[in-house]
């Protein structure tokens, strides 16, 4: 047996008619900021509307997944797709693994319980440089990696028939 004689699913990359949310981390803003332009610009380029993406900024990382699933669960919104995005630096305490353990942790979480699906862009590096390195251009940028995941899921959702949870 081969791949091509099995049903095989996966989504298109359009996100005509599709909306999107995105939850942006303020802090280390001079990352996450081209982080969201990234994002942004995969979705426009994959045929997303302005009026068909939400972005919602949260003070840091850990307060991503309270508002993924805020979003996820909102009466007035039905995303085809959210997006986290933020950036955790380690520094020389153990705050950085106790702040990416409660981000992952609540991303999950918010995954799993809402029935949506979700693009982690969430750096968590050693330093600056390394962040900074994953703010490049297109695919060289992990907000723009992660809205293409968020993407190709929603597709895939509604190939599925997938949607939210009654």
């Amino acid at each position: 047996m081969s791949a091509d004689s099995v049903t095989v699913l996966e989504g298109e990359l359009n996100a005509a008619g599709k909306t999107f949310g995105i939850v942006v981390a303020r802090f280390n803003a001079n990352i996450t900021e081209p982080l969201l332009e990234g994002a942004l610009e995969c979705l426009e380029e994959y045929g997303a509307r302005a009026e068909d993406i939400v972005v919602v900024r949260v003070p840091g990382a850990v307060e991503i997944p309270q508002a993924l699933d805020r979003l996820a669960n909102a009466n007035d919104y039905d995303f085809n797709a959210l997006i986290a995005l933020g950036c955790v630096i380690r520094g020389d305490t153990a705050h950085f693994d106790a702040v990416v353990d409660l981000v992952t942790d609540g991303f999950a979480r918010a995954t799993a319980d809402s029935g949506v699906p979700m693009a982690f862009g969430v750096l968590t590096t050693e330093n600056l440089e390394q962040a900074v390195e994953r703010t490049g251009q297109g695919a060289g940028n992990k907000g723009w990696e992660a809205a293409l995941a968020a993407l190709e899921m929603a597709g895939l959702w509604e190939k599925l028939g997938a949607g939210q949870p009654e």
